[in-house]
């Protein structure tokens, strides 16, 4: 490498450096603390804060905290400098969110979608509603990232095809066409994946976590160290196929007895034909049918988490749409569990997630932005 190069790839890891550093800052940050916690000499930190001020990345923040003499001015990134979109596909709907590069959500939309035949058929529909939606919103195109999709499927390891998506319903589809009226950069996943690794990145512990996702489908992600474990086949932690009443209820996925058919949002629809908002509300004015479908859906649930907790031994965290009514029921539902479990008397480890109602949309949009911390 000639010497210029490598000044240069240096100069960019220092600038890098100081970026991720205000970026992860948990308390006040300042060009002296810079200094000191990243070893380097305070002009050097001045010159690339310089940089980065006019790139608009970083800004001053207005804080400002006593060293012992002249008050240090606090620092912190631009957060919608970048904006990064998720898409979440489902049978009846797709969900947009935009976000800044903390995560913050700053737009959303939902709108009905028909029912998947080919993933070509979606592709140009899709690209018109992602221009509709950054329109909407004014989403400057120039500081978008890419924009990620999550499907609720098994993807193959070189993201071509669909293995499985038994709520679509589709099996071994292509996903020709589905990215190709795009013109920004774009990433596709599975949705519990994403929703689990929006979750761990939030948290603060960084903590392994079992991430169950209470959405039309039941799935689930893993996320151990800092990274998802999907297994050999990107089958792993298909939490909503594990079997939690042998011959029971028949699932989408053609077998009995799946978590999914017990705990799955359209369980509710199918059995009252109302909506989640709907049948909660009945459960508090104590309709005897709504609270014993619900007392059933927990007991299961609870079968759930304890085969998770005893399989990983990690925190579980409930996510998707039907964890945004779970709050007033979760210590129930930990009383549930501990009554199953041999080993614990107490199940503080399960808890809800952070984000809730746009937690797979976010999460996908998350790939874009992690890819711009470690590229930066």
């Amino acid at each position: 490498m000639e010497p210029d190069q490598t000044m240069t790839d240096r100069r960019r890891q220092t600038r890098s450096k100081i970026y991720r550093h205000i970026y992860h800052a948990k308390g006040f940050c300042s060009r002296q603390s810079l200094a000191r916690d990243l070893g380097l000499s305070l002009p050097t930190v001045y010159h690339n804060l310089s940089r980065l001020m006019e790139d608009g990345l970083v800004r001053d923040s207005g804080e400002l905290q006593s060293t012992g003499g002249r008050k240090a001015s606090g620092l912190s990134i631009v957060s919608d400098a970048r904006v990064a979109v998720g898409i979440s596909v489902t049978r009846t709907c797709l969900r947009m969110a935009a976000a800044d590069l903390l995560l913050n959500e700053l737009a959303c939309w939902e709108a009905d979608s028909k029912p998947i035949v080919r993933f070509s058929d979606l592709g140009a529909p899709l690209a018109r509603m992602l221009e509709e939606f950054l329109d909407r919103f004014s989403i400057d195109r120039d500081r978008l990232l890419g924009v990620g999709i999550a499907l609720p499927a098994v993807i193959s390891p070189d993201s071509r095809r669909v293995i499985a998506a038994p709520t679509l319903p589709l099996e071994d589809a292509s996903l020709e066409g589905l990215t190709d009226s795009i013109p920004y950069p774009v990433f596709v996943e599975n949705d519990a994946t994403c929703g689990g690794y929006a979750e761990w990145f939030l948290q603060s512990t960084h903590r392994d976590i079992a991430y169950l996702s209470l959405e039309n489908g039941v799935g689930g992600a893993i996320l151990l160290g800092s990274a998802p474990h999907n297994g050999e086949n990107r089958r792993g932690a298909e939490f909503g196929h594990m079997c939690v009443e042998p011959g029971g209820l028949r699932c989408s996925c053609g077998r009995q007895g799946c978590l999914e058919a017990y705990c799955s949002p359209r369980r509710i629809r199918d059995m009252t034909g109302g909506t989640p908002e709907e049948f909660f509300a009945r459960v508090e004015q104590h309709d005897q049918d709504c609270e014993l479908l619900w007392e059933h859906m927990l007991r299961h649930l609870a079968i759930g988490v304890h085969n998770i907790r005893m399989t990983l031994d990690c925190d579980v965290v409930l996510g998707g749409f039907l964890s945004e009514f779970l709050g007033p029921y979760l210590p129930r539902l930990r009383e549930y569990v501990s009554a199953i479990n041999p080993f614990e008397q107490s199940a503080g480890y399960l808890r809800l997630s952070t984000l809730r109602r746009h937690t797979v949309s976010l999460g996908v949009a998350l790939h874009f932005i992690v890819d711009f911390l470690e590229h930066i």
